[in-house]
């Protein structure tokens, strides 16, 4: 007899999740890939894996995600907006939480629990998200790993835009040439994205309380 499962499938803008959990909420399957804009056929691999894994089964699907509204349609698929699908998460894993930031491929977002929801999110620029860092580990020859190894053993940080990568270049590039260590250059870079986050998108707003941190950058750095 087939088994039942929920299927969460997160369209982001760089990349599909999906997670496979039972009815009792335990966690059958998860998994990521980057889909360069392929979304269909990246969420087709990810189902693959996930099929050979857990063989014969059926699911209740629902997708969320800024990339996820046109595909629901497409498929048929309930939608979910993402603030709606983070809120219901944090009430199930971490109740007392009173603010989440999360940090994505091209969007960042800040969200107030305390007192009403109040959801914050960056405009059109991707400066202080996972591209941004994408793009800074490239002018230092390495990729987001690499920038948080070299971060470890830093001993100065230096003012760096995270509003632009083009700015960033601007601040960077001149310290390059002065000899600033990689160490130096990769901790100011998430030094640049913690002062994005607050005066771009808490705005002044305090951030106090519990805080949830979400999204790719976060999680594996």
């Amino acid at each position: 007899m087939n088994k039942t499962y929920k299927l969460g499938i997160d369209i982001g803008s760089t990349t599909v999740k999906i997670a496979i959990l039972d009815m009792e909420d335990h966690i059958m399957f998860s998994d990521y890939e980057r889909h360069y804009a392929n979304i269909q056929e990246t969420l087709a691999s990810l189902l693959r894996k996930a099929t050979g894994k857990l063989l014969d089964f059926q699911v209740y699907p629902v997708i969320t995600g800024s990339g996820g509204l046109t595909l629901a349609k497409h498929l048929g698929i309930p939608f979910n907006q993402e603030v709606v699908s983070v809120s219901t998460a944090l009430s199930h894993y971490a109740p007392h939480c009173d603010v989440a930031i999360e940090l994505g491929g091209e969007d960042a977002k800040i969200i107030y629990f305390t007192g009403g929801i109040d959801q914050r999110m960056n405009g059109i620029c991707a400066g202080g998200t996972g591209s941004f860092i994408d793009q800074m580990a490239s002018l230092l020859q390495t990729d987001a790993t690499g920038l948080n190894e070299y971060a470890k053993n830093y001993k100065t940080i230096y003012p760096i835009a995270a509003r632009c990568g083009v700015f960033a270049k601007t601040d960077i590039q001149p310290l390059i040439n002065e000899g600033a260590t990689k160490e130096d250059l990769s901790a100011s870079i998430f030094q640049a994205v913690v002062n994005q986050t607050i005066s771009g998108l808490a705005c002044g707003k305090p951030i106090r309380g519990n805080v949830a941190f979400l999204g790719g950058p976060l999680h594996f750095l």
